[in-house]
């Protein structure tokens, strides 16, 4: 199967590293031109020569913005006024006990994982609508669904996401634009293996470590190791293409399984 984006300009929100970063190589790696976005100027830089270290004949633009504010969003619309793609990827995570959560860390996660993406949305659909093609995604996780005790405030903002793709596709409809969701697993990111190693026996070789922390300590995962951010990457890739034209108002899993259900 032939993904080609060529043509097409993408805007890939909190992507300088991690999940991100890979959907955004992805992307140029199909053809599309990528709005690279961090809210660090100087290291947003060095990460947009590393992809295209990556992917050398990529297309790529440092998006500078802090999105949760209303400054940063007039940022990335000016140097973006249009994009046929939004992947919705910006997120903060935390963990934290229930009751010790306030009201300005409920807001704050609101905001960030929330309303950072409603906005984007509210600004490009449409003109994506007008255009009669466009692909919109949130990358959601696995605590949308399995609200993690540690971090309800974090599970709280990823359910909602989902509620907003679906209500996003439904105003969508029948326009040829598709908007989804995408719940990631477990994901070998930055500062996970040293999480990994503060709960496994750090001589083990970092394959037995991984496979060793997901079978004690996330045993209904059924991959057993953790997913690698390009693994997410080629499902946000799939959906931002043509082939994926019937593919919209969903919750789409890429999480090894961790989900005990057949349904999200």
């Amino acid at each position: 199967m032939k993904l080609d984006l060529g043509g097409r300009t993408a805007l890939v929100t909190g992507s300088s590293q991690g999940i991100g970063a890979a959907i955004a190589a992805g992307l140029a790696r199909a053809g599309a031109h990528v709005g690279v976005n961090g809210r660090d100027a100087e290291r947003l830089e060095r990460s947009v020569a590393e992809l295209k270290a990556q992917v050398p004949d990529g297309s790529f633009a440092a998006v500078a913005a802090d999105l949760s504010t209303d400054e940063g969003t007039e940022r990335v619309l000016r140097a973006l006024p249009e994009v046929d793609i939004l992947v919705n990827n910006l997120g903060i995570f935390g963990a934290k006990p229930a009751l010790e959560i306030t009201d300005a860390e409920w807001r704050r996660y609101f905001e960030v994982n929330v309303l950072t993406a409603v906005r984007l949305t509210r600004a490009y659909l449409p003109g994506m609508k007008e255009r009669g093609w466009g692909r919109v995604q949130y990358v959601a996780s696995d605590s949308a669904v399995v609200i993690p005790a540690e971090m309800i405030h974090y599970g709280m903002s990823k359910t909602a996401l989902l509620a907003v793709g679906r209500g996003f596709a439904k105003e969508a409809a029948g326009t040829g634009v598709t908007v989804n969701s995408v719940i990631a697993g477990p994901t070998h990111t930055a500062g996970v293996e040293d999480f990994v190693y503060q709960l496994v026996d750090r001589d083990l070789p970092w394959e037995e470590a991984q496979r060793a922390f997901m079978r004690e300590h996330r045993p209904q995962s059924l991959l057993q190791r953790l997913i690698e951010p390009e693994e997410i990457a080629n499902l946000c890739v799939y959906l931002s293409s043509d082939q994926a034209s019937a593919t919209t108002g969903g919750a789409v899993r890429v999480d090894g399984g961790y989900v005990d259900s057949i349904l999200p």
